[in-house]
């Protein structure tokens, strides 16, 4: 069963640009024109994948992704205006996985496309052992969920993609280049930005307190760790 992939944008130029290159590569694609149409189409396709401009008319791309994000971790990403750095902080904070700006290429889309559903397969993986603890941490493998107290978290696909680069490499430290090479790919080694809208992300999904954090910790000038528990 091909890939399936969700084209949302009201610019008729980019929907035909981007149907055309992505049918070529052997993915469904569906459209929708508008945020409203959007979130009709995505809750009877079920897409896999969901391209997604921000700039609509009804419902904005940052609406439709933060109303996604209550029910589903399908990756996304936002399709934005050249120049507006804002605009790509404000979508990864509220759970994108990347963005692309436009104007762009035909093969920069399929390469996002791919390595995004690359990090989303990857993170379903089972570890060797199905649970793994750390203090009020505790994350199940075998049902990729993850859970801080008693309380369920909802992660993205990359933000659980992160999450696991720490769990399986405690007491280590790892620099921003390795992890933006580790779970958004090669391409991905200087874009420090998206690096730390996630952690900032994950450490208020995961933390009691976000500014003294115990789970993800800062090494300045180093890179970031998961502390070994003491005792």
């Amino acid at each position: 069963m091909p890939t399936r992939v969700l084209v949302v944008d009201d610019e008729p130029r980019y929907l035909r640009l981007l149907e055309a290159n992505l049918t070529t590569e052997g993915y469904e694609v569906i459209v929708a024109q508008n945020g409203a149409q959007a979130l009709e189409v995505f809750s009877s396709a079920l897409p896999d994948l969901i391209l997604l401009d921000v700039m609509m008319p009804e419902l904005d791309g940052f609406a439709v992704c933060q109303r996604i994000r209550q029910f589903s971790n399908v990756p996304i990403i936002m399709l934005t205006a050249k120049g507006e750095e804002q605009d790509r902080v404000r979508g990864l904070d509220l759970g994108a996985d990347d963005y692309l700006v436009k104007p762009f290429s035909a093969t920069e889309v399929l390469a996002r496309v791919r390595a995004v559903l690359r990090r989303s397969q990857s993170s379903k993986e089972v570890s060797a052992n199905r649970f793994f603890e750390h203090g009020n941490l505790r994350i199940d493998f075998a049902r990729a969920e993850v859970w801080r107290g008693a309380q369920p978290v909802f992660l993205s696909a990359t933000e659980y993609r992160l999450l696991l680069q720490f769990a399986h490499s405690v007491g280590q430290v790892m620099s921003a280049e390795d992890l933006l090479t580790s779970v958004w790919g090669p391409e991905y080694r200087d874009d420090k930005e998206i690096l730390w809208v996630s952690i900032a992300r994950l450490r208020q999904k995961l933390e009691d307190d976000a500014h003294s954090p115990k789970h993800i910790i800062t090494r300045s000038g180093l890179g970031y760790l998961m502390p070994p528990l003491e005792g």
